[in-house]
């Protein structure tokens, strides 16, 4: 390992003029183990690279092994038509624009769309297992191994009168799985970390990059790492892949561009500290979508699809029955992290008969009333509020029809009798969307449009298809579709 004194206290570039000895040397240096630096480093190895993967922990995963494992595919991949739903390019790409607008790079999306069916392929031949089997049920994720899911609300207002609702949530099979610890992100990153393996990839663990290193012309040709604390220089004769995650765990880039995360990381892993995106930045590099968030609510979807969400001034705000991550944006974004579920005692019995991933969501509520007027006092809202809430709700439900928001008739009945109040303030969670901003082949353009030479970015550290919605599936679904496109285009220097 290099003894050269260079500085690791600063993001700025280190000049590689600066540089008396290489300790290790690689056609492409992937900085990041996840989703996107897995699918690089295959890509980049199957072009004929010599490629080196640096990884700040000591194994292979990153957030995506934690993770439910939704990759977001359509366009007609073998599985959807395995089980019966029709879908095609231009229907998954309506939804996409709708589903993460405003602002999409409408480019990307159609790209991805179009080459869906084929990463599906791609994946399946690195052996990732998709089990022909579907869930159709309100939930975070499937409960048992199925392999298809609608995961982003398609088929439910106002994206089902937009595009032709099909179900894109493709999860690897994986028996026996544990949310948060063993899910399908497991054995999506598996196989492909097996594959890494048998090309002979090199892995340097425990490796944390520092800055970036670039020639007299300003190209990226290597990074400054340290390994427990020891500084190392990595030259990339072709190019660095940066695929080190978002910027969740990073306190004061939290505060800058998502506030309202902040105190609240989750669905990430505390490595995502934003490097990445901070080392280009010093290079110039664009950024595009900083205040873009996910955010979860822990709330059973089950329980929600046949109740009613209130604020905190005792208004429905969002369609029950979509997709909740959809509902946690809309609570925390736009209603102050104000929401109560108000369920009635036979619903309720009904949601709790029924299958759930998350079954720890299912806590007791926090009111009982017999009475709206009752339950409204209880919860300390204005008179009248929540009472002309539930009439509204009740008059139209008698018909089956919900004019205000949409909820699918399956879903909408009169709330009656003995009512349970579920208090959802302030249980959210997310994790950011925005970062480096890429072409189609994944290289981080600079703030005049350029590309930076030499640099090219895939994953949460880049802004991808989100632009502000967010569907789940998206993040290894683009991570690991522009990670492909980085290690060849890197490959090819």
């Amino acid at each position: 390992m290099s003894d050269q004194p260079h500085r690791i206290d600063t993001v700025r570039p280190l000049r590689a003029s600066e540089v008396t000895q290489w300790d290790f040397e690689a056609d492409v240096v992937v900085a990041g183990f996840g989703i996107a630096g897995v699918c690089a480093s295959i890509e980049a190895a199957r072009a004929g690279a010599k490629v080196l993967i640096l990884e700040r922990t000591g194994g292979w995963g990153g957030a995506a092994a934690l993770a439910g494992g939704f990759v977001y595919l359509g366009g007609g991949t073998p599985l959807q038509k395995a089980l019966g739903f029709d879908d095609t390019p231009e229907n998954m790409a309506a939804f996409l624009t709708a589903a993460l607008g405003p602002g999409v790079d409408e480019a990307k999306i159609n790209d991805y769309c179009a080459g869906s069916v084929e990463h599906y392929n791609w994946l399946v031949e690195c052996g990732v297992p998709f089990k022909e089997s579907f869930w159709g049920e309100p939930g975070w994720e499937p409960p048992h191994d199925e392999g298809l899911m609608y995961s982003g609300g398609e088929n439910s207002a106002p994206f089902l009168d937009i595009a032709d609702p099909a179900p894109r949530g493709h999860v690897p099979e994986l028996a026996g799985k544990k949310i948060g610890e063993r899910s399908g992100g497991y054995m999506l990153m598996k196989p492909l970390a097996d594959t890494v393996d048998g090309l002979g990839i090199d892995v340097e663990y425990d490796t944390r990059i520092r800055r970036l290193v670039v020639d007299d012309e300003d190209r990226v040709v290597g990074v400054l790492a340290t390994t427990y604390g020891k500084p190392v220089t990595v030259r990339a004769a072709r190019g660095v892949v940066l695929a080190t995650g978002s910027f969740a765990y990073d306190t004061e880039m939290i505060e800058r561009y998502t506030p309202r995360l902040s105190g609240r990381p989750g669905a990430a892993i505390e490595e995502h500290d934003g490097i990445g995106i901070r080392l280009a930045q010093a290079l110039g590099a664009e950024l595009a979508h900083m205040d873009a968030s996910e955010v979860a609510i822990f709330g059973d979807p089950q329980m929600m699809a046949r109740g009613i969400l209130v604020n905190g001034r005792g208004q429905r705000y969002v369609t029950e029955d979509t997709y909740p991550g959809r509902i946690g944006q809309a609570t925390l974004l736009q209603n102050d992290n104000q929401a109560f579920l108000i369920i009635d005692e036979t619903s309720l019995e009904e949601a709790l008969a029924t299958e759930s991933a998350t079954p720890f969501f299912r806590f007791q509520p926090k009111w009982v009333a017999e009475t709206v007027a009752e339950l409204e006092a209880e919860m300390g809202l204005p008179a009248q509020t929540l009472q002309t809430t539930v009439a509204t709700y009740n008059q139209h439900a008698e018909h089956g029809t919900d004019p205000v928001l949409g909820k699918k008739p399956e879903w909408v009945r009169p709330i009656k009798g003995s009512l349970a109040c579920f208090d959802l303030r302030g249980f959210t969670a997310g994790f950011t969307l925005g970062g480096l901003r890429t072409d189609l082949d994944s290289r981080v353009l600079h703030v005049s449009g350029e590309p930076i030479e030499g640099l090219f970015a895939a994953g949460r550290c880049t802004s991808g298809l989100c632009a502000y919605g967010y569907v789940s599936g998206a993040s290894l679904g683009d991570g690991s579709f522009y990670g492909r496109r980085a290690g060849k285009a890197a490959a090819t220097g």
